[in-house]
């Protein structure tokens, strides 16, 4: 459905060191960069990191989440641990099992260096 998705970060080397560990954990390399931007490229899509354009403070959204896919519940353990020990701050519940409506996740959230919500979510075969 996305061909890509890009967060503001006004501290770019900060973000970057964070999401370099964070999605290594998920098997994607280091960001690749491109003027003031970093690109994450995997295999159905592209994550970037940029210092917004307009040269105003990068924000983050009040209720926006990016979600990370994870591929067991070791990598979302594992995405945790590396955002926490790289500038990140974990939010929400800590991470573990929900149960809803769209079956049975394992989900772990954080806050980036910039502020902005992520999760990485594994979904648990029925």
């Amino acid at each position: 459905m996305f061909s890509h998705v890009m967060l503001g970060a006004s501290d770019l080397e900060a973000s970057r060191h964070f999401y370099d560990a964070l999605l290594a954990t998920l098997g994607i390399g280091p960001g690749v960069a491109n003027k003031d931007r970093y690109f994450y490229r995997g295999p159905t899509g592209v994550f970037a990191i940029t210092k917004p354009l307009n040269g105003q403070a990068a924000t983050h959204a009040n209720g926006g989440t990016l979600g990370f896919l994870a591929q067991s519940e070791e990598q979302v353990q594992a995405f945790h641990a590396a955002g926490v020990a790289n500038g990140g701050t974990t939010c929400e519940d800590p991470p573990g099992y929900r149960e809803g409506p769209a079956g049975k996740l394992f989900l772990a959230y954080l806050r980036d260096p910039a502020g902005n919500k992520i999760c990485a979510m594994y979904r648990v075969p029925k």
